[in-house]
């Protein structure tokens, strides 16, 4: 790839620099495109995450102290992904009994409800207790902690890395390396995207996915490179250690053919080279969309209509993250990160947790942003999004490094995402299995008719109480720089 000195390579300025976006019409007109990601003004407010626009953040000494505090948004963030996994526990609405479906067959009449399984006092305690912070920081964060861009050999190294270490796991991950060719702002660049799936004979998937790639700047004057701690090496390591530690589980699982399974996307190519466009972004996410809705799976359906639900982990790791609900369709399944996080406070399994709604906040909603999970939005799957909005300080920054994350955070983060997926992992087989798949079924019919308005906002559009799915509640105000 060309170095820094190519002039097709943004200079630091320049990649900090924003245009004032336009406020799209309520008709979805054109809108002018915005340099870099494409987030500024799409459920974010206005100027709330110019990079810049923000103190950097202070270099600080990951002590003990913060080691425990990053621990604790760790141990929320896998929790949650955890409790999501365990948590498509069904059961049928006693007023309307579906007929059998012979050979799992879609039924496009029946009216299920789906019933959340709780887990017990004992069983968060104990799946809190799993994680291991020093493998977390040290195996996994660590080495992905360095320059990745795509095309680079850094972001090779980290790709290798992720797919060694998965097959290192008792659990025997199907592993796809999507590797591709396309052409960016300065030429053709080789892109890969990791695809994991813990069984791929189930009909169903429960996908967790984060980009792994770093954006490119020029290194500063220091010799400094963007580094992207938690965009999103923080999510990569979170995904990582979480099936880790659920590796015995998840190999009893796959075991009993279980219908719905564990799939992880490692996007390559999620950052744009010189502005956030639709060409000049998303390079993986859009490639895999693509492939998947082609590909064939079963029961007729195609690789991207089985997945049941898609969790995006991005921007994660710094202090205190607010995270709100994106999408009006898969509000149940965020309610339910809402009530861990509660459940986890009051029992003490938080580290520096001052209340117990901090991190999942109840009753927000801001209008989608645009990410990796975009292209499968568009067409009609269902979106659980987990980003700090507004974005963090150090967001796109050489600030945003290992130095100033928050370990508490990390951990706790650790905590909600491990329970959301381990939840989906009880009773998936069996009666509760066929009650599921038919479940799933339902919900993968809905979100075709769901898909015709689910219109992610264009990169560089500003917010507006008429754009996307609703006016922003509780928006957090900041007075940014302008540059």
């Amino acid at each position: 790839m060309p170095g820094a000195a190519s002039p097709h390579w943004p200079s630091p300025e320049r990649g900090r620099g924003r245009q004032e976006p336009r406020v799209p019409s309520r008709s979805g007109g054109a809108m002018r495109k915005g340099p870099r990601r494409g987030r500024a003004g799409m459920g974010v407010p206005q100027g709330g995450l110019e990079p810049g626009g923000f103190a950097a953040a202070r270099k600080r000494s990951l002590g003990s102290s913060r080691r425990l505090w990053l621990a604790g948004l760790l141990a929320l963030a896998a929790g949650s992904l955890a409790g999501l996994y365990l948590l498509w526990q069904v059961g049928e609405d006693p007023a309307v009994q579906p007929r059998e479906a012979p050979q799992e067959e879609l039924i496009p009449g029946a009216q299920l409800k789906h019933k959340p399984q709780n887990l017990t006092s004992g069983q968060l305690k104990d799946l809190a207790s799993q994680v291991q912070l020093q493998r977390l920081w040290r195996s996994y964060l660590q080495p992905i902690l360095i320059e990745r861009y795509s095309g680079s050999p850094g972001n090779e190294k980290v790709r290798q890395f992720i797919v060694e270490k998965l097959r290192e796991l008792g659990a025997s991950w199907h592993i796809e390396v999507d590797a591709f060719k396309d052409r960016a702002p300065h030429g053709v660049v080789g892109f890969a995207n990791v695809v994991a799936t813990l069984d791929p004979e189930a009909t169903w998937r429960l996908v967790f996915a984060c980009h792994y790639d770093s954006k490119y700047f020029p290194h500063d004057k220091h010799g400094r490179a963007f580094l992207g701690a938690t965009d999103s090496a923080v999510p990569c390591a979170i995904l990582m250690e979480l099936v880790t530690a659920l590796d015995e589980e998840l190999k009893k699982s796959k075991e009993r053919g279980s219908k719905v399974t564990l799939q992880l996307l490692f996007f390559d190519g999620e950052e744009a080279f010189q502005e956030w466009t639709d060409q000049d972004s998303l390079y993986g996410a859009r490639h895999l969309a693509d492939r998947m809705a082609k590909a064939p799976h079963r029961l007729g359906l195609s690789q991207l209509q089985a997945i049941s639900l898609f969790v995006l982990l991005d921007l994660l790791g710094a202090r205190q993250p607010t995270i709100q609900n994106h999408f009006r369709n898969t509000a149940l399944w965020f309610e339910r990160l809402v009530g861990l996080e509660k459940r986890l406070h009051r029992l003490g399994l938080l580290e520096s947790h001052a209340k117990e709604q901090l991190y999942f906040q109840q009753r927000s909603y801001y209008d989608p942003v645009e990410d990796d999970h975009a292209p499968f939005l568009r067409r009609g799957v269902p979106v659980l999004h987990l980003i700090t909005t507004p974005f963090p300080a150090v967001w796109h920054t050489f600030e945003d490094t290992e130095e100033n994350l928050h370990p508490p955070t990390v951990l706790n983060l650790w905590d909600c995402s491990a329970v959301d997926a381990r939840v989906a992992n009880i009773h998936a087989g069996g009666t509760s299995a066929t009650r599921m798949c038919r479940d799933l079924a339902l919900l993968s019919m809905r979100k075709a008719r769901f898909s015709t308005s689910a219109q992610v906002p264009k990169p560089g559009s500003n917010r507006s109480s008429t754009s996307g799915f609703g006016a922003v509640r509780n928006p957090k105000s900041h007075n940014p720089k302008r540059l």
